[in-house]
């Protein structure tokens, strides 16, 4: 789906629910649209100004603020000049050299992701959040206990985020998840919109083809270039035609959303596939020594995380970007799940000694997968009694009490590389 800045409000005006209930002119019908879609306002931004309210009237970026650094958010001021999410720092530096430039607050982010997660758990237990600042809701069996329609919901979801954690959020309602998440793209900022069933093709066939989830630029202009500019024109499109020039499965995907058929439905609980993390220097390295020191610290990051969430993996891959942005990965399967750093790490040194051509390297990243509960630990005949596991979980303990700088490698105490910035975690489930 392109983005929603990019989309023509002026089409969806009607949809937009202004003022209170009740009122018939501004307020659409809500009957048989169970599906939310909230999504915070300029989310990492909007979390610093909340610290920081002389900023209030500024223009403020957060991303990394290294020459590698990309925006993770702009607040409204901001993109007035042109800056976007995922822009290179320096562009968005040329295009607003008045902003201030932050660099992200993770720890500060999951905190009011959490509470806002929290608002959204009291109102329903089937939410799906996609990251930190969105999540959808279907609130179609908890309708009777809150006593309130789903626009309702949605409002006082809006006024209580306002009022718990002092940001704004954006919220779309719709029959299906699809249009509930563009309703709340052109509802942005601090806004709601209200798709009525019945209005759902009036709603959808205006929108340019960008509009439809799935399409991105290349797709948008393929199907431009063949006359289909509407998602009206896709609606009424041959589905075999659609088909030989997208593909089957792509064709019946976007030719079911422009006729408003969406049956998917909140899955409040997703399994992790992997696990990892992964860092961008600030300048390239060919030193493998250097890298092999990263590849430590990351699979020391990674297997906390393992165990914090009780979880082992089989397969440890690695990824590496080198300085013209090839970007390769290598991967292998271990006989038995692990959570241990020191096994996690040597099987990503190996790869990396034994897989990766040399060259200049701008990013390196560990992941782990094949991800399974942590059961009964299976030790191989010859393992020592007491070994790396141990430690590691004695380690964890030291951290939790004394912060995550307690104990650390000691191949880690020195000098480490510079980084543009850190991996954005995902939310909680």
């Amino acid at each position: 789906m392109g983005r929603s800045g990019d989309l023509p409000r002026g089409l969806v005006e009607r949809f937009r629910a202004v003022g209170g209930p009740g009122r018939d002119d501004t307020w659409p019908d809500d009957t048989g649209c169970p599906m939310l879609h909230v999504d915070m306002d300029a989310f990492y931004a909007s979390v610093e100004i909340r610290e920081r309210p002389e900023l209030v009237d500024r223009p403020v970026v957060v991303g990394g603020i290294g020459p590698r650094g990309v925006v993770s958010s702009a607040n409204y001021l901001a993109r007035g000049f042109g800056v976007r999410s995922a822009m290179p720092t320096s562009q968005a530096r040329r295009l607003c050299p008045q902003a201030v430039y932050l660099p992200p607050t993770f720890a500060l982010y999951q905190q009011v992701s959490a509470g806002v997660l929290a608002i959204f758990r009291d109102v329903t237990p089937l939410v799906e959040p996609l990251s930190l600042d969105e999540a959808f809701l279907d609130v179609a069996g908890a309708l009777r206990r809150l006593r309130m329609t789903p626009a309702e919901v949605g409002a006082e979801i809006r006024r209580r985020v306002r009022a718990e954690h002092g940001i704004t959020c954006s919220v779309g309602v719709g029959p299906t998840k699809f249009i509930a998440k563009l309703a709340s793209g052109l509802g942005k900022p601090d806004g709601m919109l209200v798709v009525p069933r019945a209005d759902l093709t009036d709603f959808l066939h205006p929108l340019p083809v960008s509009a439809l989830w799935g399409v991105g630029k290349k797709t948008a202009q393929r199907l431009v270039d063949i006359g289909l500019e509407r998602v009206a024109d896709v609606a009424a499109a041959p589905l075999p035609r659609l088909r030989r020039l997208l593909g089957t499965a792509m064709a019946e995907h976007l030719h079911a959303l422009a006729r408003g058929h969406d049956d998917r439905a909140v899955v409040p609980e997703t399994a992790e596939k992997s696990i990892g993390a992964e860092e961008t220097f600030d300048v390239d390295h060919f030193d493998r020594d250097l890298m092999r020191r990263e590849l430590l610290r990351l699979s020391e990051r990674t297997a906390a995380t393992l165990r914090e969430r009780g979880l082992r993996g089989r397969t440890v891959s690695i990824k590496v970007r080198y300085a013209d942005f090839t970007t390769i990965t290598r991967a292998k399967t271990l006989a038995v799940a692990t959570d241990v750093t020191q096994q996690i790490y040597r099987t990503a040194a190996q790869l990396l000694a034994e897989q990766t051509p040399p060259g200049a390297i701008r990013l390196i990243g560990i992941r782990v997968e094949q991800l399974s509960t942590d059961g009964a630990e299976q030790l191989a005949i010859d393992a020592p009694a007491q070994g790396w596991r141990e430690a590691d979980q004695a380690a964890d303990k030291a951290r939790t009490r004394f912060g995550t700088a307690a104990i650390r490698p000691a191949s880690l105490l020195g000098a480490h590389p510079d980084r543009a910035g850190a991996t954005e975690p995902k939310p909680d489930r």
